[in-house]
């Protein structure tokens, strides 16, 4: 008898975030397969089993998980924000096409989640008011020259920006090298937003103008957003800015 697999997103890790229908998915299963950050975020029962596994182990950790769905077991693959933005929906998705063909009869079911760039962005306005994209800055799965080639794209063409996995250690020069090339299509003022751990006790949201945008403030656990050439700054005495894009662009109809 084949079981079930529910890839569900925990949020940024703020408990306030994570979703009913998230709550209930765990509730409802029994083993518990993911990063171990993620799945130490839970509060178990004696009869649920967690799994824990490194990063970069996307995979694996997704077929050991089907493998054991296929025994008839109910079965959670956890990630942090929502698991279908950079995360564990994708691999399980892709360990099913490339897995025996009994995976494909497995039910699935994708909770998602509040992903990080909705979470910084809420906690400073409204910078993704209008279009805007999310990218990936690790060159693990995919050429560094494609990556540099989309942000020269979407800086020209007017999106916001969410960067996500900005720098690591293994990778100390992306992002000073993303900037470089944001540079040579936006405004020196454009406003970057370094939100690390929004929604956490360890939460630290700093804005910068782009000229001065300074890749040492980001590290693994920051989502960083650019605003476009439209994105507006208000300030507002002792309380915080509100950053926002407005809903028309330039030169747009009503």
């Amino acid at each position: 008898m084949s079981g079930h697999v529910a890839v569900i997103g925990l949020g940024p890790g703020n408990a306030d975030q994570v979703t009913p229908e998230a709550s209930r998915a765990v509730a409802d299963a029994r083993w518990f397969y993911g990063y171990g950050p993620y799945v130490d975020r839970l509060a178990l029962r004696p009869d649920q089993v967690k799994v824990a596994s490194d990063n970069r182990e996307e995979i694996s950790r997704a077929s050991a998980a089907l493998e054991k769905a296929a025994g008839g077991e109910r079965v959670a693959v956890v990630s942090g924000g929502d698991p279908g933005v950079f995360a564990m929906a994708a691999a399980v998705c892709e360990a099913i096409e490339a897995g025996p063909a009994e995976w494909r009869a497995i039910d699935l079911t994708i909770v998602p989640g509040v992903t990080a760039m909705l979470a910084v962005a809420a906690r400073i306005g409204a910078p993704l008011g209008h279009d805007f994209c999310a990218i990936s800055l690790s060159d693990n799965l995919k050429p560094w020259e494609l990556i540099e080639k989309r942000l020269d794209a979407v800086s020209a063409a007017g999106f916001v920006i969410a960067l996500y996995n900005p720098i690591s250690k293994a990778r100390p020069w992306q992002l000073g090298r993303a900037f470089e090339t944001l540079r040579k299509n936006l405004p020196a003022t454009t406003p970057v937003i370094f939100g690390r751990a929004a929604g956490r006790p360890d939460e630290r949201i700093e804005v910068f103008p782009l000229a001065e945008a300074d890749p040492e403030k980001a590290d693994m656990a920051t989502c960083v957003m650019i605003g476009s050439p439209e994105t507006r700054i208000i300030e507002r005495g002792d309380k915080p800015a509100l950053i926002y894009t407005p809903r028309f662009s330039a030169g747009a109809s009503a």
